[in-house]
């Protein structure tokens, strides 16, 4: 069993402070989402673990199996096992979807080591066919004209080929229609099991209904403030994070 552990992690943009002593573990084979209002650092969280230079990590630390990731750059922690799914996947026009996962696989191989080409389209074909993605799919530029939910399905196309040991989902079902969330979250279930550990940030509980997780918690003023189970998520459904925000100033009162 892997583990990734987020202890006691701030994180800075410029001079503002946005995560303030965020602490998790996440165990492969878990699925922990990561709920809470705007501005409360959630997108910065998952970008600052994956190495983006513009999120400087102030204090703490995060782990793979126990051993720091901070001094890796970012394509070193990839390969390290964390996976990226970004919110607004940017476009990369001229590169085809294929030579694109081609290339990223290939740069994970020993210097002077080969992909072959004929394993690599076998796997691929067979994650697409897993995924229900029709095979014409990766004849297309990466993401240009895409619509929200093509793009979310280009992203969870990468992780099932890249097979990390922890994905950071980046608000997933961020602009997706009912149609295109159910389609994202069958992919996502497809892959999950004992080998990947992921970290599920959304605003929403509707996504919920279709990756059930196994915990789930509340980040308020960049750091966690109350975590449970799948009904954590219908109460914050239900009654909005006001509760949430006064609980945590009358808890600041008290100390």
């Amino acid at each position: 069993m892997s583990s990734l552990e987020i202890k006691n992690l701030h994180v800075a943009i410029g001079d503002k402070e946005i995560v303030k002593g965020f602490t998790l573990t996440i165990n492969s084979g878990e699925v922990h989402a990561v709920m809470g209002p705007n501005g409360t650092g959630k997108s910065t969280l998952s970008k600052a673990i994956a190495g983006h230079p513009d999120y400087r990590i102030t204090s703490g630390d995060v782990l793979i199996d126990g051993k720091s990731i901070l001094e890796l750059e970012a394509d070193e922690r990839a390969r390290a096992g964390v996976f990226l799914a970004f919110q607004y996947p940017s476009e990369i026009t001229g590169v085809s979807i294929a030579n694109f996962l081609r290339a990223a696989l290939q740069a994970r191989l020993a210097e002077g080591e080969e992909l072959d080409a004929s394993a690599y389209y076998k796997r691929l074909y067979e994650k697409m066919d897993r995924l229900k993605i029709d095979r014409k799919f990766t004849s297309r530029a990466v993401n240009e004209g895409f619509s929200g939910g093509e793009k979310k399905r280009c992203e969870i196309l990468q992780m099932a080929m890249l097979e990390p040991h922890f994905a950071l989902m980046d608000e997933t079902d961020s602009g997706l229609d009912i149609d295109a969330l159910r389609i994202v979250a069958e992919g996502v279930n497809a892959m999950r099991g004992p080998n990947l550990g992921v970290l599920l940030i959304t605003h929403y509980q509707r996504l919920l209904d279709y990756i059930i997780p196994d915990f789930v918690h509340v980040m308020y003023d960049g750091q966690i403030v109350k975590s449970g189970d799948k009904s954590l998520a219908l109460e914050l459904e239900a009654k909005g994070y006001d509760w949430v925000k006064r609980e945590f100033a009358a808890a600041n009162s008290r100390s």
